[in-house]
């Protein structure tokens, strides 16, 4: 048990769910309460004015281990139960059934001031926290200055909590919790909250929090890329039960097949779908290289995006869109029709195709969000992932090899050259400005 951090075995807890009478709307108000219902009509609502109540189980026989050192993500739908296994964890509620075991001094950083006291500074607040840790005054100390300089709040560190921005709450409460020597670090998707900027200097962090010091991380996220980049194992929830445990891209391919269960080859407008567009995709289905319709395609293959769209009345300025995201929900690249000679605007029924006859996408899975948009950039009718496309490895011997460096998600192939030198002819010698057909 000593390589063990976290050890969760048969974990369950269940909420009551209380239902007010429903006669008069199924809820109470202040104002309900303040003029009581007549004694004759509570007798007429009859059973409805019984309070009911459900039991929900947020988490239901949930058992994994998490070993020192070991970074795992746990992805799921909303509702799954993420946040309620993290709070489990942390001691904030206790489960209903179940234990969960924690060896070591646990950091976490679950909701927006979380720990924080809204009167105190923020000087105070990470002394606070420090002590809610375990730590030394000495400790703090030590750490504060970094904490501070990565927070970025030097100048409201002497302003009561209260007067922060959410960005200002979420800075400081993650610096806290990441550098105050936390042997468990649990994060929850409050890292959404700050800007880009600060949410690549946060993963930057727990990558050097998990790799060159070694602490245990529990990461809840639906930023795929993230679970990606850190996690070394993932487990996937849903509804409350442990669906699946494992390799990372396994688990998140997993997730994302269950997000996207309408996703096929082709996609055809649903017969009962009711949409007041002015704009509608009728079809759409990707085309190999040979212009039959597919879902994959080989590594450097051309092929073109099919769509029919009908234009139920005049709409000027339109322009029709196709936006690309990996397995991980990164968005790629968008190509659209600004620009073109196409003829939009008219009423009608039209088939639209997008060419691309050179593939840069890696082997891999894809998926194609397609829609129509009036400038500038205002929607009208966009479909959202619409279409899976899997690009296929092409075997060694039909094809180039490329070695692939780090987590790409595009595999160029430059054109390579070189000129030999001699040892007196090297000295001095300036490399000559590139030029590009």
């Amino acid at each position: 048990m000593s390589d063990i951090s976290v050890s969760v075995r048969n974990l369950s807890k269940s909420f009551r769910i209380a239902h007010e009478p429903g006669g008069l709307g199924g809820y109470r108000t202040l104002r309900d309460d303040l003029t009581k219902l007549p004694g004759r009509l509570l007798a007429r609502l009859g059973r409805n004015s019984r309070r009911t109540s459900e039991t929900f189980w947020a988490l239901k026989g949930v058992s994994f281990d998490v070993e020192k050192g070991e970074v795992v993500g746990i992805i799921g739908r909303n509702g799954a139960g993420k946040s309620t296994l993290l709070k489990i964890l942390s001691r904030i509620i206790e489960p209903t059934s179940g234990t969960a075991e924690i060896y070591g001094r646990v950091g976490a950083l679950l909701e927006v001031g979380t720990g924080f006291h809204p009167e105190l500074t923020g000087r105070e607040n990470i002394f606070m926290n420090g002590a809610i840790l375990g730590m030394s005054r000495a400790e703090i100390r030590r750490k504060f200055d970094e904490i501070v300089a990565f927070a970025e709040i030097e100048k409201f560190l002497d302003t009561p909590a209260k007067r922060y921005s959410t960005g200002m709450y979420v800075r400081l409460a993650f610096a806290v919790a990441a550098h105050l020597d936390p042997e468990i670090l649990l994060i929850d998707e409050v890292l959404a909250v700050g800007d880009a900027e600060f949410q690549k200097k946060c993963l930057g962090k727990m990558e050097d929090v998990a790799t060159k010091e070694g602490r245990t991380i529990i990461f809840v996220t639906h930023n795929m890329d993230a679970i990606h980049r850190l996690c070394s194992r993932a487990i996937l929830l849903r509804d409350g039960v442990m669906a699946a445990e494992g390799d990372v891209t396994a688990i998140i391919s997993s997730y994302l097949h269950e997000t996207h269960p309408s996703v096929r080859q082709t996609y055809r407008l649903p017969e009962k779908c009711n949409t007041a567009a002015d704009i509608c995709l009728i079809e759409a289905e990707v085309l190999d290289s040979k212009g039959r319709s597919c879902d994959s395609l080989l590594y450097r293959e051309p092929f073109a995006l099919r769509m029919v769209w009908r234009h139920f009345v005049e709409v000027a300025a339109s322009s029709y869109a196709v936006r690309v995201y990996d397995n991980r929900n990164r968005f790629l690249f968008a190509v659209n029709t600004l620009g073109s000679d196409l003829q939009l605007h008219h009423p009608g029924l039209r088939e639209i195709t997008c060419g691309f006859d050179y593939n840069v996408l890696i082997p891999g899975n894809y998926y194609v969000t397609i829609g129509c948009y009036v400038r500038p950039y205002k929607e009208v009718h966009v479909v959202k992932d619409c279409l899976r496309l899997t690009i296929l490895a092409v075997p060694y011997q039909s094809g180039p090899r490329f070695s692939v460096v780090g987590d790409p998600a595009f595999a160029l192939h430059p054109d390579w050259s070189q000129h030999e030198l001699n040892d007196s002819s090297a000295k001095g010698v300036k490399s000559q400005p590139l030029t590009f057909a």
